[in-house]
């Protein structure tokens, strides 16, 4: 297939057909970053609204590098990877730090920065610069792989320097920003990993898919390694409607996130028998009230089963906690499946 014919093909779909979405109608850099980070992992549908109150709190990338970090992760909470909330405020103190409060202008500069990688970069430098460099994401990834039957694993090293490579041969000289933006958006709505609509499909004839019949088939993914079962078991000090908190320092999932006393386990046990052998817990084994709901997180690698024990007491031995009413709470950036509980057990104010 010609490369003029595919960008030209695409791009003329992508004006009839695209999302009225408000990162498109700016050139401002900082505003396409930050929708970029945010739709890493994310949906169009969920992330939009997280967009528009990032945008209405830190207008500019100085006001979110002055930010502290705990109210960038209150304003992320439910969107998960929030490695991604803390390179987004990193990075942001850099650009202001490094290059006053202007983002570098081209591909290469924007990746010396925290969080920024090849995607992201590409991003940026072809819609705020329009600089002739492709971006290529999993919408990119299916559409290439179908049309021109790359059957190279997409998530291989191999895989992603050659839909790379090609995603550079196809794109336009002469509208970058448009053409990358029509084939993820074409991916995203036409081209879609079920259901796609060949039937009405402009490159029905030429798609190599399509011909063969191999649209469940590409593109092509090695299987990823079976996710991790933790058994963690959160003992909840409770005084009247306050309850004993503490921040995440670990490097471990949830970082800078606050969570109640935990007792991690390798296999599911007797709560009881936890608090029985921890010196913190062991005197509060007849106040203590297990939860009956049990609860399943699943993240990318790893999955959470959790069980609640609620402790009723004025005076827990649980070090580096802090007692918070339910309103301070509420102002605190916290894992989805604490809200989840606290909402649950009726102990969930708005913020």
């Amino acid at each position: 297939m010609d490369k003029r014919y595919f960008s030209d093909k695409v791009v003329e779909w992508y004006e009839q057909n695209k999302r009225d979405l408000p990162w498109r109608t700016t050139r401002d850099p900082y505003r396409i970053w930050l929708s970029e980070v945010i739709l890493q992992q994310t949906r169009v549908i969920q992330g939009l609204p997280y967009y528009l109150r990032f945008v209405e709190k830190f207008p500019t990338v100085k006001d979110l590098a002055g930010a502290a970090e705990q109210d960038v992760l209150r304003l992320w909470q439910g969107l998960g990877y929030y490695t991604r909330a803390r390179n987004l405020h990193k990075c942001a103190r850099e650009v202001v730090a490094r290059y006053n409060g202007i983002f570098p202008d081209n591909f290469e500069e924007l990746k010396k920065l925290p969080g920024i990688g090849d995607y992201t970069a590409a991003a940026i430098a072809s819609f705020a610069y329009q600089e002739k460099v492709a971006v290529v994401d999993g919408n990119v990834f299916r559409v290439l792989a179908r049309i021109f039957g790359v059957e190279k694993e997409i998530n291989s090293p191999e895989g992603k320097k050659y839909f790379t490579q090609l995603a550079n041969e196809l794109i336009s000289a002469k509208n970058p920003d448009l053409h990358n933006q029509a084939v993820m958006e074409f991916g995203a709505l036409f081209c879609t990993p079920a259901n796609p609509s060949c039937n009405t499909c402009g490159f029905s004839k030429t798609c190599f898919a399509s011909l063969k019949e191999l649209q469940a088939e590409l593109p092509v993914k090695a299987k990823a390694k079976a996710a991790r079962p933790r058994y963690f078991y959160y003992f909840v000090f409770q005084k009247g409607k306050s309850l004993l908190m503490k921040k995440r320092d670990d490097k471990d999932i949830w970082q800078g996130l606050y969570d109640f006393y935990l007792v991690e386990k390798t296999k599911a046990v007797n709560p009881l028998k936890i608090m029985r052998e921890d010196a913190s817990l062991k005197n509060f084994v007849e106040d203590a009230h297990i939860t009956s709901k049990k609860y399943k997180h699943v993240l990318s690698h790893q999955i959470i089963h959790a069980t609640f024990i609620l402790i009723d007491t004025d005076e827990p031995s649980a070090k580096h906690l802090k007692f918070y009413t339910t309103r301070q709470i509420a102002a605190l950036p916290k894992p989805v499946l604490i809200s989840r509980f606290l909402e649950d057990q009726s102990l969930a104010v708005q913020s």
